[in-house]
């Protein structure tokens, strides 16, 4: 085959691989685009439901342990009542 020949095929499988490409849209602009605008969209959106566990969980912890500042003063109280009912005179 001649130089002009090989350079003829390339060309045409160039060409030929570029419109494959283009119909798959993985040449348009608009592809990188929207992806980068559904990964950054994801990423942000995992950032926030992430952010509103920690609270969740935060303010899961701190209303426990209210609950048991809240059980221990109450016992605290009703071990006062009995022994200033019952407790020794």
């Amino acid at each position: 085959m001649s130089a002009t020949s090989k350079a003829s095929w390339m060309v045409a499988a160039s060409i030929g691989a570029v419109e494959a490409l283009k119909d798959q849209g993985v040449c348009r602009w608009n592809y990188p685009l929207r992806s980068l605008h559904q990964h950054a969209k994801n990423n942000i959106r995992s950032y926030y439901q992430a952010k509103k566990l920690a609270a969740q969980s935060s303010s899961a912890i701190s209303s426990k342990v209210n609950n048991e500042k809240l059980k221990q003063s109450e016992e605290s109280l009703r071990k006062v009542m009995y022994l200033s009912c019952w407790g020794p005179n």
